[in-house]
């Protein structure tokens, strides 16, 4: 029986979908405005490990992850601009621009770190019209009222709000700061549109004037459209927890009068040196810089699947670099089972056993993963190998392709002089210290006399000219 942690209840529940043999699950996406940082993409690697572990229990996915390119501002106190009118400023290029490219930016960072695409992955500014009703229909209801500046939802109409993140509200309004926007008839009231000045890049015609939606709004409006009133499961990050979140809830079954998600589950933060991660601190790594420094995005994956999604994961460099060594045995000890003629004498059924057990158990992944590597020390055999592909189905290591890796590597080096060898090790240490220039040097050197060095997940593979 698959069992998930609630957020909304603080325990683990049976997962009981709402419709038999099907899940319909809802994961906030990102801002199109920045690239994406691996804190970040911890979060995405979780919900791809959740859509993993329903598909491997035998459901059939309806998955959406919103992309937000408008409406959330640089504060979640509903002030400062819009992050895509920002970075259009700042970079010259119009909104649309800047989240196509954005968007591009994260898809391939997607399929790098090897997470399933969502069935659903709809714009926000492509559904402009639903955001609309949805808040015409709040303020039909008495819950939205008109201020100078835009639509806000009135929390002193919503008695539960504040039942995700158990937030004592009267005490939290007691010590509130003095609100910037006076006309807020409470501090913690927020936007569900904005009405837009005439130099804003970005704003629609509404019953309010022109202007723009609200951050919050999106998702409320996104999840109905595509996954009804009521849904099964809602995904992020613990950071969405006491804002996005809480709106969302309050929104959503201020419209309903009835819950609209049965399960809010969340990954915990990532850290860096035991520290925030933030811009400021220079700290904000992307997939694109980890591959510069000479880490395979597997090796990211394997560090994040080391740690229980509902923890804390404690970024460095010294723990990547071990996550690499250890993916690397990992990846040579399924090459070693793979090549076996064995098949006989091996009890491999308690593993798979062992394993669902593991990530039925709130998506336990590490556990998962020592299954795994317990596997791995039987005797070699073609049994193991198969159950290691069976377990790849969830942890996503692209374990197939880097054993073959490995396969054709060892093949190769029998070909390949010892000269050239130890050149392409330097190169390999070369770029584990950054010293990019004399990697190229010594790439320079071993194309000149007739080879060629191909970076892989493994590390390297020379190839003949």
């Amino acid at each position: 029986m698959l069992r998930l942690y609630n957020t909304m209840t603080r325990q683990k529940e049976d997962f009981i979908p709402i419709k038999n043999g099907k899940v319909s699950m809802y994961s906030c996406g990102p801002t199109v405005y920045n690239f994406a940082h691996i804190g970040n993409m911890r979060t995405y690697i979780f919900v791809d490990s959740l859509r993993r572990v329903l598909h491997h229990n035998g459901y059939k996915l309806n998955g959406v992850m919103n992309i937000t390119d408008v409406g959330h501002l640089e504060s979640d106190s509903d002030t400062g601009e819009d992050k895509m009118q920002a970075t259009a400023k700042r970079e010259n290029r119009s909104p649309y621009e800047i989240a196509d490219f954005y968007t591009g930016v994260f898809f391939d960072d997607l399929k790098k770190l090897n997470i399933q695409t969502p069935e659903h992955t709809p714009k926000a500014t492509d559904y402009i019209k639903e955001m609309i009703e949805f808040v015409k229909a709040l303020e039909n209801k008495g819950y939205a009222y008109q201020t100078s500046d835009g639509i806000y939802f009135d929390i002193s109409k919503f008695e539960d709000y504040g039942k995700l993140s158990k937030i004592n509200l009267d005490e939290q309004i007691a010590g509130a700061r003095v609100e910037v926007n006076q006309e807020k008839r409470n501090p913690y009231d927020f936007a569900l549109w904005k009405k837009a000045p005439k130099e804003h890049i970005m704003q629609w015609q509404s019953p309010w004037g022109m202007g723009y939606p609200g951050w919050h709004i999106e998702c409320s409006a996104l999840g109905k459209k595509f996954l009804g009133d009521v849904f099964d499961i809602h995904s992020g990050g613990v950071d969405h927890i006491p804002i996005h979140h809480e709106n969302e809830i309050a929104q959503s079954e201020a419209l309903l009068e009835k819950p609209a998600v049965n399960y809010w589950m969340h990954s915990e933060f990532m850290m860096v040196n035991n520290g925030k991660m933030s811009k400021s601190l220079g700290n904000t790594y992307t997939v694109s810089d980890l591959e510069k420094m000479g880490y395979d995005p597997m090796d990211f994956r394997y560090f994040c699947l080391n740690t229980h999604y509902r923890k804390k994961l404690n970024f460095t460099f010294e723990g990547l670099e071990g996550a690499k060594v250890a993916r690397k045995r990992l990846c040579e000890q399924i090459n070693a089972h793979m090549l076996s003629q064995n098949n006989d004498s091996i009890d491999i059924e308690k593993y798979y056993k062992e394993f669902d057990d593991a990530v039925n158990d709130d998506i336990n992944i590490p556990l998962a993963l020592g299954v795994l590597w317990t596997a791995l020390k039987e005797p070699k055999s073609k049994k193991v190998y198969d159950f290691g592909m069976y377990a790849d189905e969830v942890l996503g290591l692209r374990l197939k392709e880097c054993a073959q890796e490995i396969k054709e590597q060892n093949q190769d080096d029998n070909d390949i002089p010892m000269e050239i060898q130890e050149l392409a090790k330097k190169r390999l240490e070369a770029k584990k210290s950054k010293n990019y220039a004399l990697a190229d040097e010594l790439r320079n050197n071993i194309t000149q006399q007739g080879y060629n060095i191909i970076d892989t997940s493994q590390g390297y593979k020379i190839t003949k000219s």
